[in-house]
This record gives structure tokens, sequence and C-alpha cells, in this order.
């Protein structure tokens, strides 16, 4: 058996720590979302975390973990008789990213179902977790229903598998951890407002914390048992303290005045709904249990709001959850202004006194390096750094070769780019400055045609296990959506010969079939943006960022994975790869300086690159090609090679023979237009469409799909 890493050994991390304890504490508090960079020991702190909680007793053979005190009537082993059990430790259960509903919630024998009459179930991880740890690794990389599932049994304590008019319910009280790298994509708003806190961890930038932090993994690498055994004592301390924290929390008054100061917060930070307000009472609770004191003070109530808001705070799209630490302790002040009546004198225990005369809330017993800090006003963890942008500038040889405007536009087909001759934007010498976009706005949706059968999302038709019915089907694998109809069909014929003397229908396993349905899917929307000169005017490029961080936004509501390419200069760049973070999109865009020649065909070559390699990774995502510019391609032409124009039309016609759904997002503007990006969208036999139809609240705009082959010149 692997020795777990202490979770007293764990250096710094002084939210992490104490957000796991409060729910050690108190499970009614609604989990951790454990949001940060990787390999900052996320994973290693919830692991240490569950062998810190008390054993539990069962119910002998019970394969739901009933309390023997207190059995569930409803348990599907049931029922049992009160008595005595016998003692386990709390698992730890973990739910992988790829698994099925079947394998979270559990699964019926439909056949003995329909049958016998009898409820047969087969446990999922929900039974395996109650009242234990359910950790989900990558929680926002998880399919949407599945959250949905699991954040619904967290909340209500209890399983529900519902097939065909056939139910079983068991309860499932468990502590939820779920961590994510942000960088991979963000969970919904409503999603996030299902956990109960939510902690940001990055690595120290302290060299002697780092120091130690390897010292000590090396250290237990070498040797595990000997290491944990080193830490053995301040391991049964906090298991103590814990307990300890447990038995007084039914003790914890929660008065008037917190209540206000609790209410004034919410308030203040404009959260929806009451479940802040509730959770950030409980936790508040927690901190004052754990700190060994029966009343709830101002300081609990800071700590709580530390913890409980950041991810529920009114956001504008793609700001990170966060919370102003000033704004809080100014609310806190006025509270105090108002309603002068100061906290209950300690009583025998100071605030610092706790049950195993540790200091503060947050002394975990674990040292004086490694401890988590001074109390709760200490313990919001920093900020991860933003992602990097790739150095995006062009080709310093292109300074050499400014030619005049005019000649450049008789011999590539097309006018000159404003601001790429000596103006001082068209060389490697005259990139622009970032400007920032104009407000983003609701986009038309840009559909993929045809039935795809990609991950869940909301953009695309597919075929998924969840949305409306179409039809029925041998099972493939194990059967998750039973279509009653077709299995009752299929069997029928068969009674006679099956000797059916009773009044139950007599089903084999060939006569179960399965729903078809039809929902959405989410796609790779790969952005491929014109960086360059003729792209350049502040208020034109303002206006093209604000649409792309539009549909950026509405990929995000989408459930898109998004890519983000760029071309200006001499080259095409892959500014961000495709990845399901949306936000890290928005902060290479907002970015994105400008000017330089238009090299058009390498923008198209290097998508196609991409979309080749990605359908490789996940061929059942289906591409969608965005492409933003006003169809001008200008560039350093080889001696006897074809025009800019004629390369860029090439690219676009490879793209479009590898099946590859297309928009051109068509940025010409002024009274004389070439029509140049209306050509383009034919080539790539696509749909063109201007940045005002691209508004859903445009009175000229037509709902837009993009298009099958059949129809290559109709965006013309």
């Amino acid at each position: 058996m692997t020795t777990t890493y202490p979770f007293s050994a764990i250096v710094g991390m002084d939210g992490l720590r104490l957000a796991l304890l409060l729910n050690a504490v108190s499970p009614a508090v609604g989990g951790v979302l454990v949001r940060g960079e990787k390999g900052t020991a996320k994973s290693t702190a919830v692991r240490a975390i569950a062998a810190l909680l008390p054993e539990v007793d069962v119910v002998a053979g019970c394969r739901f973990s009933c309390d023997p005190a207190a059995p569930d009537p409803s348990c599907p082993d049931g029922p049992h008789e009160p008595g005595t059990g016998e003692a386990r430790p709390a698992r730890m259960v973990e739910l992988p990213v790829g698994a099925s509903e079947d394998r979270l919630v559990g699964a019926l024998d439909i056949e003995r179902a329909l049958s016998d009459g009898v409820k047969a179930f087969e446990p999922g991880l929900l039974a395996d977790a109650h009242r234990g740890v359910l950790y989900v690794d990558e929680v926002n990389l998880l399919h949407d229903h599945l959250i949905d599932l699991l954040l619904d049994a967290a909340a209500m304590g209890a399983s529900y598998v519902e097939r065909e008019g056939v139910s079983v319910r068991h309860a499932a009280r468990f502590l939820l951890v779920g961590t994510m790298n942000p960088e991979e994509g963000e969970l919904r708003p409503q999603l996030l407002d299902r956990f109960g806190l939510t902690v940001e961890v990055a690595a120290s930038r302290d060299t002697g914390e780092r120091v130690e932090v390897v010292r000590r993994r090396l250290a237990y690498d070498e040797d595990p048992e000997g290491f944990a055994a080193r830490w053995a004592a301040d391991e049964e301390a906090l298991r103590e303290r814990i307990a300890a924290a447990r038995a007084l929390l039914p003790r914890v008054g929660l008065g008037d005045r917190a209540l206000r100061q609790i209410a004034a917060v919410c308030a203040g930070f404009e959260v929806d709904g009451m479940r802040a307000d509730i959770v950030t009472a409980r936790t508040a609770t927690a901190l004052a249990a754990w700190a060994g004191r029966t009343d709830v003070r101002t300081e609990d109530v800071r700590g709580a709001a530390l913890l409980s808001l950041p991810h529920r705070r009114r956001r504008a799209p793609f700001d990170a959850p966060g919370l102003d630490e000033d704004k809080l302790d100014e609310i806190l002040r006025r509270f105090e202004e108002d309603d002068p009546e100061p906290d209950p004198d300690p009583g025998p225990e100071g605030p610092g006194d706790g049950p195993d005369g540790s200091d503060g809330p947050d002394d975990t017993g674990s040292g004086p390096q490694e401890g988590a800090g001074d109390g709760a006003r200490e313990q919001t963890p920093p900020t991860a750094p933003e992602p990097s942008v790739p150095d995006q500038r062009g080709g310093e040889h292109e300074a050499a070769e400014r030619e005049d405007g005019s000649a450049r536009a008789d011999r590539d087909g097309g006018a000159a780019d404003p601001g790429e001759g000596d103006g001082g934007t068209g060389g490697a010498g005259g990139e622009r400055a970032a400007v920032g976009a104009a407000e983003p706005f609701r986009t038309r949706r840009l559909d993929v045609p045809g039935l795809g059968e990609g991950a869940a999302g909301r953009r695309s038709r597919a075929r998924s296990a969840h949305g409306r019915t179409t039809g029925a089907r041998r099972p493939r694998g194990t059967l998750s959506a039973l279509h009653l109809t077709a299995t009752v069909r299929a069997a029928a014929p068969h009674q006679r010969t099956r000797g059916r003397s009773g009044p139950g229908l007599l089903v084999r396993r060939d006569d179960l079939r399965e729903a078809v349905r039809e929902g959405r899917e989410g796609n790779l929307v790969l952005f491929v943006v014109d960086a360059s000169g003729s792209m350049a005017a502040r208020k034109r490029m303002s206006a093209i960022k604000g649409a792309v961080l539009s549909l950026l936004l509405d990929a995000y509501q989408r459930r898109d994975k998004v890519g983000l390419i760029t071309f200006r200069g001499a080259d095409a760049e892959l500014a961000l790869p495709p990845t399901s973070s949306v936000d890290a999109a928005a902060v290479r865009l907002e970015r994105l300086p400008t000017g330089g020649r238009t090299p058009l065909a390498a923008g198209l070559l290097k998508a196609r690159e991409v979309l080749r390699v990605e359908r490789l990774r996940d061929p059942a995502r289906r591409p969608l090609l965005v492409v933003v510019t006003d169809g001008r391609a200008t560039e350093a032409r080889r001696s006897g090679g074809p025009a800019p124009v004629e390369r860029a039309g090439r690219a676009a016609r490879m793209l479009a023979g590898d099946g590859v759904a297309s928009v051109v997002v068509d940025c010409e503007s002024g009274p004389v237009r070439l029509g140049l990006a209306g050509a383009l969208a034919g080539e790539l036999r696509g749909t063109r469409v201007t940045l005002d139809e691209l508004r859903a609240d445009s009175v000229t705009a037509l709902v837009r799909d993009v298009r099958n082959v059949s129809n290559p010149r109709r965006a013309a």
C-alpha cells in the first residue's frame, strides 16, 4: 500500500490547507475548488487530507457505507437494523476525467428490471465516496452533465438513478474537492457557485521555501515510510484537532451581529443568489470551531469571505476570480461604524487558543515554516502570473523591401496596405502598439454542417448521450439509455418460443435497444487574425478585436476549444495552441500588435497544419475556421513565384479540399471596397460575414450557418 505524503509536511499553501481543514471540520461547507498552475501540490494536499479524517462506522457488508447508528431507510442493500457495525478509514475516491455517467452514479440491470421487476443496482463512485472524500482532478475538463450530477448529489446528500421508470436512491454525502488549471479552461459560473470554497494556488517565489519543498519531496521519495514516521506526531495532533473541532461545532453560536456582517459583505460584492451568504455563514462557524471558540467573530467572517466569495462575485467576461481585500475591509469597517456593538469578550480560551493549545485558526500543527500563517487575514494565496505573449515581430528584411503602394497594388492584384509604405508601419521597425478591444456583443451562432459525434457542447448538431431521441440501435458497450418501445418491439415476437406463461415480459440481452439522441457538440474554433498594416487603423483594429472577443465569448459559452493564429510581417504565428482556456486567447488578443505586410497564405497554411495535428489528437472534434481579414495579401515575392493573392487562393482551396468548415469575417471598410474577403470565402467554400452581420441584434443580419460545400460561391 502506498504511503500518503503527510498533510503537515506540506510547505506553505496556507489558503489551500485551511480550506481543506475547514471542510474536514464541517462537510456542510460544500467542498473546495482548487485553482492553480501545474505542479503546485494540489493533488498531494487533497490525498493527504483524506488520511486525517476520522474513521467511520459502517454496516458490515453494506456497499453504501450506511451508519449503523442511523442506517439509510432507502439503502438499496437495506433495510438494516440499527446496531453495531465495523470501523474503517474514510475513503478517498477519485473520479477520472473520462468516466461515464454509469460509473459515476451507478447502473441498473435493465434486463432484470424488465423481466423480473428486480432493482439490481451496481453502485457507482458516488456510493463509494459516501462519508469520505470525492476528488475530481481537472474538474474543468469533465463533461458538463457529469458535473451537474456530481454537484446535485453534493448539494442534496443523495444520488438518484432514474431509468425508464425504475429509480434507485442512496445517500451520498462526501467532501467534494476539485482541482483545475485555469489555462485549460474555466468552469461555468453556475457550476463555480456550487463549490463551497475556492482557493488560488501558485508556486512560491521565495527561494528558501522552494528549497524546503524540494528537500522534503526528495526525502519522501527516497523513504516514504520513514518520512511519514517523522511527521506522525504532527499528523496525530492535526487528527485530534479536527475531531475536537467537529465535536465543538454544534455548540458554536452564529449571532445576529455576525449574520448582519455576512449579509453586508455579500451584498457589498453584489453576489448572485443566497448561496454565498449560507456558505459564508457555515465557513465562519467552522473557523470559530477550528479556533476552539463557541462564538463567531469579525475575523471569522473576514476569513470566510476570502474563501467563499472570490468565485461568486459578479465579473466581466474573461476576468479571473478574485476578491478585493481593501473593499472587504472597507465594508467591515463601515459595518462597525453603523453597528458599533463590540464582539463579546473571549472566554477562558482566547482567540488564539485552539483545543490543542495551538495558535490561531490557521495553525495546522505543521511547524513555523510550513504553517498556515497568522490567521484567516493572511490566507489569500498569490495570483498565478499571466501567460506570456509570444514575440510577433515581422522579419527585419522587410524594411529594405518597401515599395511604392501603387506598384505593389499592380503586382499583387490588390490595393496597397495603408501604413505599409514609408509611413512607418510597413517593416519590422513599424510595429504599432496594441490597442484595446471594443465592447463585446452577442454574436450569431456559426455552426459546422452535418452531424458530429464530438464532445458535448452547445454549437453544432451531434449525436450525444443527452438531447432529443431520434431513433434506436443495438447497444454499443454498456447500455446507458434504454429505448423502451424499441426493446419491447424486439422482444414481443419471441414470447411464445421462449415459453412465456406469466404476465412478465421475457427479455433477452439481444432484445435491448439503446436510444439514439441528438444534441449539440463543442467544436474547435480556430481563429486566423490579420494583424498587418492594412488593419492598423486604431479605431478599426479596436472594432476587429471587439468582434473577435465577442466570438471568443460565444465559444466559451458553447464549450468550444479555441486556437489563435496571427499573421503579419513575414510569416504567421500560432499565438495560442488549441485549448479550452478561452481566457488565455482573450489575453493574447488584447496584447496583439499590428503592422507590416499581409502574408495571408502563410496564415492559411499555418491553420491547415494546426488542424491536421488536432485531427490526429481529437478526431471526433470538428473544426470551424474563422478568418478575420480584409482579404488583402502582400508579402515579399520570390523571383518567379506566384503573386501573394494567388498563393492565398491556393492555400484556401487546400483547406476547402480538406473539408474544413470556414467563415470569413470581412473587415474591409470605407467607400471603395475590393471584395477580396468575399473572393477568399469563395475559395474556402465558406461563408462571408461583415462585422455588422456578426451581431445577433443586427437588423440586416440573417441566421448564418456555415453551409456545406454544395454552394461554394454563396457568400461572394
